[in-house]
């Protein structure tokens, strides 16, 4: 019986030291995208924040909106792909920029929305058109109020 607590006890141990060089290290958390299967700029989007070095597991489903709704995103705020991170929610083009502040601060909201499709946005490049200014907006903790502006992928 000594031996199996000691076991317990060192692989308690092990788990924490892992963890804890995990995130000395900068380890980002895990995302989960939930995309339209024959949705083009949710992928670009997935490879934007896989480059800011989130791992990133796309899942493509035909009832995308059942997802929002199941994750509480507002139908006002709704765009083509939604993400679940570290207990966050993450609704369209969010930059990487956004996300990195939004769990740092570890805000008590819901999670960060980018309405429609912005030209500019993560994902939503389009050669030859001026990248539009638009509002990362933060949910779920009263009414939705603006979180950080950007011009394309920049902040301002």
């Amino acid at each position: 019986m000594q031996q199996l607590i000691t076991r317990r006890i060192a692989l308690s141990l092990i788990a924490t030291v892992v963890a804890v060089g995990q995130a000395r290290a900068g380890a980002k958390p895990r995302m989960v995208v939930h995309k339209d299967p024959s949705c083009g700029c949710c992928e670009a989007w997935v490879d934007h924040v896989r480059a800011a070095g989130y791992p990133a597991e796309s899942v493509e489903t035909d009832a995308i909106n059942a997802v929002k709704a199941k994750l509480g995103v507002p139908v006002g705020l709704r765009s083509c792909h939604t993400a679940e991170i570290d207990g966050y929610v993450l609704e369209g083009h969010v930059p990487a920029s956004a996300i990195d502040r939004l769990l740092a601060e570890r805000l008590k909201i819901r999670g960060l929305a980018v309405p429609r499709m912005p030209i500019g946005s993560p994902g939503m490049e389009v050669e030859g058109r001026d990248p539009e200014t638009y509002d990362v907006m933060a949910f779920g903790d009263g009414e939705p109020r603006s979180f950080m502006k950007f011009k394309g992928g920049n902040s301002i």
